[in-house]
């Protein structure tokens, strides 16, 4: 696979005169307890794939390219946040993300000659491929970008929107939001500040996010913790990213809707009382894939976890469309892999994640803080570590600029952990994709208890 970096464009906010950009002040978002823990992570990042065939060069640079352009910048009015910076001034007691009039977001264009419908599958690719598709996010010591995106043609056959997010600027809930507000933006070729939806229109009202029991430095510490004999403290660069080898590969494991029901009824012959949504079903069938696949001793320590909405789980809630960080991890650790890989280890899995997920609107989240907190040691200790980004509710396939939705949606950095991705299956309501990235051999393993499980 040739990757041809064309151009690195920055695109500035297209802001209102009355913006506080045109100002001499600087707009200033103080990170929360929300954001904190995501501060020194690798980025977030996702490949859009378009599939379209008139994607001829003069075509692509004279239309679409040009579309996205303007679009993104006129949609970075409502979404400012984004063409700025994390920073950590010595006189403030957290971060916060800066936003100055000369900030911009840096858009990567490139061409690709690789097999458009490979890179777009549900097969296993290497994921060293997809990587090509992503665009660098500057981080150093005293400075770490929020966004940036790529946009690579493939001729004749379509093109992708590659995007890396800083986690501590927005979790996957916003960031869902700002592609849906981009595509949206570029689809009806709006010039009006005010013309976005509501439920695209994101709040930056953090007052109803109050520390009240220290919080914000009981997780500073933590994140600082992490990071061992650091003699800036106040460093953002982020933790080592995990070195690959060319035999990782990501791959999308698919649930229709029959197979959802077909597990929810196999679990309630069991146990009748549990909470079965599909992301508790989703996600306890492929942890319990994934541990069988792994094998070893059933005796050895394996933990896993998820990142729960806390939006309108506050009181009092927040706005649906609140911009940032809403959500926190939690899990279950240092269990033995033979609970889940017995007769009975889907149903032990579902049990646990209900157990999580109703445990979220009555547990106090200084309760979940400790948990997290304690959590670090068990990874430690962990044979596997299990976590997992999305959710089949974000809408990931809705993001259409106009020339139609998305063929495929990868969460790419899941490669940075033993982490799967989530999300609605695009074709069916009901069905479930589920990302992986692991080496290959393993994945072949993972995918043989997978496809086996649902034909039993």
């Amino acid at each position: 696979m040739t990757i041809h970096i064309i151009d690195i464009a920055r695109v500035i906010p297209a802001v209102d005169s009355d913006s506080v950009l045109n100002s001499a002040n600087f707009f200033t978002i103080p990170l929360t307890f929300f954001d904190l823990p995501w501060l020194l992570f690798q980025p977030v990042k996702r490949v859009f794939f378009y599939r379209l065939t008139e994607s001829k060069h003069d075509h692509f640079h004279s239309i679409i390219l040009p579309k996205l352009k303007h679009s993104f910048s006129l949609v970075l009015r409502n979404y400012l946040p984004l063409s700025g910076r994390i920073t950590w001034d010595t006189n403030e007691l957290k971060p916060s993300i800066v936003v100055s009039p000369n900030d911009a977001v840096l858009m990567t264009v490139a061409e690709s000659d690789a097999d458009f419908s490979h890179l777009s599958g549900y097969t296993q690719r290497p994921v060293s491929e997809l990587h090509n598709l992503l665009p660098k996010l500057p981080v150093s010591d005293g400075s770490a970008t929020a966004f940036s995106t790529q946009i690579t043609l493939f001729p004749n056959q379509g093109f992708t929107i590659g995007v890396a997010g800083h986690h501590a600027v927005m979790d996957g809930k916003t960031s869902s939001m700002f592609i849906k507000a981009w595509a949206h933006t570029c689809k009806h070729q709006l010039e009006n500040i005010a013309s976005l939806p509501d439920i695209l229109t994101p709040s930056y009202d953090r007052s109803l996010i109050k520390d009240l029991t220290g919080l914000n430095e009981k997780i500073i510490q933590m994140v600082r913790s992490l990071k061992g004999n650091e003699t800036n403290i106040r460093s953002l660069t982020p933790f080592p990213a995990r070195k690959l080898g060319d035999d990782v590969v990501l791959t999308t494991l698919v649930l229709s809707c029959d197979d959802i029901k077909k597990l929810r009824e196999q679990i309630k012959n069991v146990s009748p009382s549990l909470h079965l949504s599909t992301f508790v079903i989703a996600y306890a069938y492929a942890w319990t894939c994934f541990v069988k696949a792994r094998g070893g001793s059933g005796e050895r320590s394996v933990s896993f976890l998820f990142v729960g909405d806390f939006r309108e789980r506050l009181d009092p809630k927040l706005p649906t469309t609140y911009f940032g960080n809403c959500m926190f991890p939690v899990g279950c650790y240092n269990r033995k892999a033979v609970e889940f890989t017995e007769e009975k280890g889907l149903v032990t899995a579902v049990e646990i994640l209900s157990d999580l997920v109703k445990g979220l609107s009555s547990r106090k989240i200084e309760e979940i803080v400790k948990e997290l907190a304690d959590s670090f040691d068990f990874q430690k200790g962990s044979t596997q570590f299990g976590t997992i980004a999305g959710s089949t509710r974000l809408g990931i396939y809705e993001s259409d600029f106009g020339w139609g939705r998305p063929v495929k949606v990868d969460v790419v950095s899941i490669d940075q952990g033993e982490a799967f991705s989530m999300a609605e299956r695009r074709d069916e309501s009901g069905g479930v994709e589920i990302g992986m990235c692991l080496k290959k051999t393993e994945m072949d393993n993972v995918m043989a208890f997978f496809n086996n499980g649902l034909q039993s």
